[in-house]
């Protein structure tokens, strides 16, 4: 036992004396990879301004014969303590003629400083990209590079609803920014902004990436960052860290002002989509299926079958476009347009402004219980036209009050021939129905997704439901239709 022993424990503490030597110079060798790998983490942009700075450019714009009161970039009047930050750092006052270049006062013919705002170059030949509302009403856009070149620039093209805008300036040889890949794009991934925030030319800030599709617009899931943005900084570029522009800086929430922590950018395979167009044509073509829409809440969708919220609520349809001649009507819930799920009401827009004018789209809508499939040809988009509404005229029924507590009366023939279907007006309403928001002046249209034809019909629907379970009512209010669920006192 002795003989064998003594090896086995001599091997052992041999062994922890090699381990001990193994874990010194390994700790020692780890040291400056760990600290290099915690380095990495925290990224260098100072390589990206560099490569990507010289292809952003400060907008100026200009404008005749208007005011000469200090505005700020965003239209208002200028703070006191801005307007002397301006004046520390020789910066021009947007609305007030520049110093630096001699402009004199009051003259109605002179150009005067409207707004600043910030750009990029898209291509060597001059094309450069930017925010619609930096350029909306200017008289004169100005384009100042990096290198302190500047070009008057002509406006190709600018899209309101989607905030993009195109410039052109007779140059060659430019350097262009590089395209990314949005849909790469990470929450928490570090990205880059660089601009003119309150005309400070080529000013970079960072942050990181705080939400992806967030719906702030009609036709654009922008990207949440907390990049610091301030006015002036519209229209520049988002970056990531390949130096590849991800978004167009836009918008800021702000109470101030001034930045709070939350900026939008526009995703920028959207801003290149509505570009490309502007370029080709001019404008952006989209289509249009004329209804007015609005979100489906948790509890309708419960309260008519539909079991999740999800779909875009036809609260108003267009009296002879499209969808109304493909049969929509008001209170349908469209739920896919050619197989593409509408999960929230800003879909819809989405996909039909980009399905091209004249094509024949299919749509899954729910009525009354029920899913069905109708066909619309999608017309070009133009301005709004009148909705069909229905108001209350004279020559009604005697109102009858029910058990909801809703006084109804028979519609008249007119207005049963503009809505083109059967339904009560409310007379008077209390209990239930008043907490559920019914009002005086509403026309029910369906009860429980039943049509309602008239006062007596309506009556007896109202009389067969349960006291103790909520009902959904679809509700024609002037221009809109809308469901209310109306819940039993408990």
């Amino acid at each position: 036992m002795e003989t064998k022993d003594m090896p086995m424990f001599s091997l052992s503490r041999r062994a922890r004396g090699l381990l001990a030597s193994f874990l010194i110079v390994m700790t020692a060798a780890a040291a400056p990879a760990l600290t290099q790998a915690q380095t990495v983490q925290l990224p260098d942009f100072t390589e990206l301004v560099e490569r990507v700075g010289p292809a952003v450019v400060n907008i100026r714009t200009l404008e005749r014969g208007r005011s000469t009161t200090a505005a700020g970039p965003g239209g208002g009047e200028v703070d006191p303590s801005i307007e002397e930050f301006f004046r520390r750092f020789g910066i021009p006052i947007p609305g007030r003629p520049d110093p630096r270049r001699g402009n004199p006062p009051g003259g109605s013919d002179e150009p005067q400083q409207r707004g600043v705002g910030s750009g990029f170059v898209l291509s060597a030949d001059g094309f450069v990209m930017t925010n619609a509302h930096v350029v909306d009403g200017a008289d004169e856009v100005i384009v100042t590079l990096t290198d302190k070149r500047e070009f008057k620039a002509r406006i190709i093209g600018a899209d309101r609803r989607t905030d993009v805008a195109v410039v052109k300036i007779e140059a060659s040889g430019l350097p262009f920014v590089k395209i990314g890949d949005v849909n790469k794009l990470k929450v928490g991934e570090w990205v880059m902004a660089i601009g003119s925030p309150f005309g400070l030319e080529n000013s970079v800030t960072a942050g990181i990436v705080s939400a992806k599709a967030r719906d702030t617009g009609d036709y654009l899931p922008f990207i949440q960052t907390d990049v610091a943005i301030n006015p002036g900084n519209s229209g520049g570029p988002l970056l990531n860290l390949r130096g590849e522009v991800v978004g167009i800086n836009s918008q800021i929430y702000s109470r101030s002002g001034g930045f709070m922590g939350i900026s939008f950018a526009i995703p920028i395979d959207e801003a290149t989509r509505v570009a490309e167009q502007l370029r080709t044509n001019g404008r952006v073509i989209r289509g249009r299926i004329g209804v007015q829409i609005a979100p489906v809440t948790k509890e309708v969708a419960e309260s008519i079958g539909l079991g999740k919220a999800a779909g875009a609520l036809v609260q108003g349809v267009e009296t002879g476009g499209p969808a109304d001649k493909g049969g929509v009507e008001a209170g349908d819930i469209i739920t896919r347009v050619d197989g593409k799920v509408v999960e929230k009401s800003s879909d819809l827009p989405r996909i039909i402004g980009s399905t091209k004018p004249g094509t024949k789209a299919t749509l899954q809508v729910f009525r009354r219980g029920a899913t069905r499939d109708v066909t619309v040809t999608v017309a070009e988009f133009e301005p709004d036209r009148q909705t069909r509404r229905a108001s209350a005229e004279p020559g009604a029924a005697p109102a009858v009050k029910n058990a909801l507590g809703i006084t109804a009366t028979d519609l008249t023939e007119a207005q049963r021939r503009e809505l083109k279907r059967g339904g009560v007006r409310v007379e008077a309403v209390d209990g239930a129905a008043a907490r559920a928001g019914l009002r005086e002046g509403d026309i029910i249209l369906s009860l429980d997704n039943t049509d309602i034809t008239d006062s007596k019909q309506f009556a007896t629907i109202v009389a067969r439901v349960e006291k103790a379970r909520a009902v959904s009512v679809m509700v024609r209010r002037g221009e809109w239709t809308n469901y209310l669920v109306i819940r039993p006192t408990r």
